[in-house]
């Protein structure tokens, strides 16, 4: 059984007018094609008008007009409003009816930029909120797509807080008032920030009136300075001064909080008009030295960190908040006066030892000397009189050099124990400071924790030696090299040095002996304990012409004597007595010019 159901054919179908083509039947062709425009909307171009939105892809928005064919608008002149959907009402611009493909032509942009001055002015006139497209970063801020017309965002309307990063706002749609329009050169500068003031200038307003010390708040980092922190109570800022972050020493904010950090504080001080607020993070926290260990005690090892160097001595950090001096005295055994920043540095780790303690006082004092022994604890040991050890030389005074064996062992070499020849009028022309010297320890003076040291004690004294080679008598070349009032120094061999006063300056012809001159000197005198030589060129020809004399004065008395014997021989006796008398007169004249 068949389902097919029968259709009666239309009666009065003209199947001539078909075969034809004409399928209009009575009415002609005109008459339908007027019905049929009759039933669309008349749209003229240049003209803007309001349509549908009834499809949309990636690229293209399709509009209907009620005109006999759709329009297509590229979708990125609606960027300024992402939330575009199907069935939204829109402004179109009318470029064209028709184009060579029989499409109908629209533009939204032109549409909104036809009547986007007149919609801006009503904005600021009614304050009302309108929508703009973020298009691009400019110089102190934005611009932004508001109707079509590239308005002015400035930097600071972004945000009640300050904006970091501006690229992030770019391609963004957001709310917006008009807050000022230059008329005669179309300026339009919008701001985001004026639509969130008002609330928050209420909100601010609550949080205000409620303000307590000792109040504690939760609160947002909004920015961080040199000096303290900036901290967003929700509309209110407050102030954490950097000595308020942490009981430790802080060298920048930066080391405690970071930007967008939500945090406790309290509320420490605040003016009468709750403007500056006061705030503080380390008293959420009990004070180190309440938490400090009730069984440290004077005499403990601790560790620490160098946060603070002076002259006088260096700040350690053995806990966050908790600080110990050691004074310069404290570093060294040496005596000798130094800068603390010659010792140890900021940042260092150091081991000392507790000093002194107080509690109440919050204060400590502490020493790293003592870690090691005092060195004069077993000075007689170490240094025991005798020994020769290597010192390094510290000061100078006129009278000597003051050297340092080691950290506070101290040692004084009198002028006198530098050299066993050359005359030192003053020690820095034997050495200098800084150098390396060697010492022999010659006395230990314990109670004043100083020693005694000599540097010529290491040879031996020559001395012994010149006391046989510038015996009383003996004649030697010397050269004159100082010329003084009192007399002159003279260079002798083996780099002694003679001392010769003008009388004995005197040459044979009379004249008197000069600088650089060569000549052969006697010696007068020798004193090993004084270590002087006293010389003289004088005594030389003097010496000579007095044994001249006497050589002639006993000829003559030779030739008196002759005669007599021969005048007188029968008293031969007697003169030979007389004779012998006169020998013992001559020996003693010659003692006693010897003596003289």
């Amino acid at each position: 059984m068949s389902n097919t159901k029968n259709v009666s054919p239309v009666e009065d179908f003209n199947w001539d007018a078909y075969e034809k083509g004409e399928v209009l039947g009575d009415k002609s062709r005109e008459e339908l094609v007027s019905t049929y425009d009759n039933t669309l909307n008349t749209v003229n171009a240049s003209e803007v008008i309001e349509g549908t939105v009834i499809s949309m892809n990636k690229r293209e928005v399709v509009v209907n007009i009620g005109y006999k064919s759709d329009g297509i608008i590229p979708l990125n002149e609606f960027r300024y409003n992402p939330e575009l959907t199907v069935g939204d009402k829109v402004e179109v611009y009318i470029e064209s009816q028709e184009d060579k493909k029989g499409q109908l032509v629209l533009s939204h942009k032109k549409a909104r930029a036809t009547r986007s001055w007149d919609r801006v002015n009503s904005a600021l006139e009614n304050d009302e909120i309108i929508k703009g497209f973020i298009k691009c970063r400019t110089k102190g801020g934005m611009i932004v797509d508001v109707f079509g017309i590239e308005a002015f965002l400035p930097g600071s309307q972004i945000d009640v807080k300050p904006i970091r990063d501006y690229d992030v706002f770019v391609n963004k749609t957001m709310e917006f008032k008009v807050v000022k329009i230059n008329q005669e050169f179309k300026n339009v500068v919008v701001s985001h920030k004026a639509l969130i003031e008002a609330e928050l200038e209420q909100q601010k307003k609550d949080i205000i009136a409620k303000l307590e010390k000792g109040q504690v708040l939760e609160g947002t980092v909004k920015n961080i300075t040199s000096y303290g922190v900036f901290i967003d109570l929700g509309g209110v800022d407050g102030l954490i001064h950097i000595t308020d972050l942490s009981w430790g020493r802080v060298s920048h904010p930066e080391e405690v909080v970071s930007l967008d950090q939500k945090l406790n504080v309290v509320i420490l001080d605040f003016d009468d008009e709750k403007k500056r607020i006061a705030l503080g993070l380390k008293q959420l926290t009990p004070h180190p030295w309440d938490a400090l260990s009730a069984d440290l005690k004077v005499g403990d090892k601790v560790k620490g960190k160098v946060v603070v160097m002076a002259d006088y001595g260096a700040f350690i950090e053995i806990a966050p908040g908790v600080e110990g001096l050691i004074h310069v005295s404290e570093m060294s055994w040496s005596q000798h006066l130094r800068s603390a920043q010659d010792l140890m540095k900021v940042g260092e780790e150091v081991e000392a030892v507790i000093l002194t303690l107080d509690r109440e006082e919050r204060k400590m004092s502490l020493g790293i000397k003592q870690l090691k022994a005092d060195p004069w604890e077993n000075i007689e040991e170490k240094y025991a009189v005798g020994t020769k050890h290597v010192a390094k030389v510290r000061n100078f005074t006129n009278f000597g050099v003051f050297v340092e064996i080691e950290d506070g062992v101290d040692g004084l070499i009198h002028i006198s124990d530098l050299s066993w020849t050359k005359k030192i009028k003053h020690p820095s022309e034997f050495t200098q400071i800084g150098a390396e010297i060697e010492v022999q320890v010659l006395e230990i003076d314990k109670e004043n924790r100083r020693l005694s040291l000599g540097h010529k004690q290491l040879e031996e004294n020559p001395w012994d030696v010149f006391e046989t080679v510038f015996s009383v008598d003996s004649v030697h070349e010397g050269t004159i090299i100082e010329l003084l009032d009192k007399g002159a120094v003279v260079a002798l061999p083996y780099g002694v040095e003679g001392f010769a006063t003008p009388k004995h300056l005197v040459k044979e012809d009379g004249s008197q002996a000069q600088v650089d001159e060569k000549l052969d000197f006697k010696v007068i005198e020798f004193n090993k304990d004084a270590k002087r030589i006293i010389v003289s060129h004088s005594r030389i020809h003097e010496d000579e012409q007095k044994a001249e004399a006497r050589k002639e004065s006993a000829a003559k008395k030779t030739t008196k004597k002759s005669a007599k014997k021969e005048e007188a021989l029968p008293q031969a006796e007697n003169k030979a007595t007389l004779g012998d008398l006169d020998a013992l007169a001559a020996l003693k004249e010659k003692m006693d010019a010897e003596k003289k």
